[in-house]
């Protein structure tokens, strides 16, 4: 018998990633759900629902209906700065969405991913394994951490995908990223500062929705770091960019956070120990040289 999964966020990265994966996978009927209109370039292999994460009655009506086996609840406003400014807005997606989501799984009896992020933390050291203590220092990091509590004290059965700086290609190429936008930069002439005193465990897309897809597959209870293998500076990643396009380093400058101005505060030193993930799960995810070299093939069927 097939297993059932619900996905939120189905429009988004992640969302989008996973969709690529699950409906490639013969067992799974998979049930995609986001805001308003389906914005995927295809419909086949899956079921589109429209679901706001904010409307109680909604997820409830939805989830209800689907009845899934699990529920991977990617969806998040996930701007740091713009949840700085817009708090009643990040609370009701990242914390309200997650009580939402919790009682419809409660009803239903489905297994929950919930996608979490390094920011819960306030990056003074790292790299973290999962049982380290949150402490945020910003409010997008906070509401991430309320959302994680929800889950935690919870009746149902639950696992959190933890993740740092996913970075991957949109259908629509509506979003950036470093590699994009180093790229672009360089081949432009552009000259760039890209900070040297922060630390993050990149992660391709499409490394955490295989790691979602293992949680939700073996329905591993806990928390997972869900990221890259490396620890690496963005002044690094810029390099490595640079290095696999052959376009010129000399642009680069090295910079410190202090040179931008950002709303909210940034931990300076996080990246993820996989261990657990790698061992319980089968985790192996990209390098970020692989990783480039797979966003780099997806650029070329556009490019023509």
């Amino acid at each position: 018998m097939k297993k059932r999964i619900l996905i939120t966020g189905a429009n988004g990265l992640l969302g989008q990633k996973l969709v690529d994966l699950l409906t490639k996978q013969p067992d799974i009927d998979l049930i995609a759900t986001a805001r308003g209109d389906n914005r995927l370039p295809y419909t086949d292999g899956y079921t589109y629902r429209s679901m706001d994460i904010t409307d109680r009655q909604q997820v409830l009506d939805v989830i209800g209906d689907v009845a899934p086996d699990a529920v991977i609840h990617g969806a998040a406003m996930t701007d740091v700065d713009k949840c700085e400014t817009q708090k009643d807005a990040c609370w009701a997606q990242n914390v309200h969405a997650v009580e939402y989501i919790v009682e419809a799984c409660q009803n239903t009896g489905a297994f929950l991913v919930h996608v979490s992020t390094d920011f819960i933390f306030d990056g003074s050291a790292g790299p973290y394994d999962e049982t380290a203590e949150p402490n945020p220092i910003s409010f997008y990091g906070w509401s991430k951490q309320a959302g994680e509590s929800v889950v935690r004290h919870s009746d149902i059965k639950w696992a959190i995908a933890r993740t740092v700086l996913v970075y991957g290609i949109a259908h629509d190429m509506s979003r950036s990223n470093i590699i994009l936008w180093v790229k672009k930069s360089l081949e432009d002439g552009k000259n760039i500062k890209v900070v040297t005193d922060q630390w993050r465990s990149p992660t391709l897309a499409e490394d955490l929705a295989i790691g979602c897809y293992l949680i939700a597959d073996k329905q591993a209870e806990g928390v997972f770091n869900i990221s890259g293998k490396e620890v690496l500076t963005p002044y690094e990643m810029a390099i490595k960019t640079a290095d696999y396009f052959s376009l010129d380093k000399s642009l680069i400058a090295q910079a410190d956070a202090s040179t931008f101005t950002q709303v909210a505060r940034r931990p300076p030193r996080t990246g993820f120990i996989l261990d657990k993930a790698r061992t319980v799960l089968g985790y192996d995810p990209h390098s970020f040289d692989e990783g480039i070299a797979v966003l780099a093939g997806q650029l070329k069927p556009q490019t023509i």
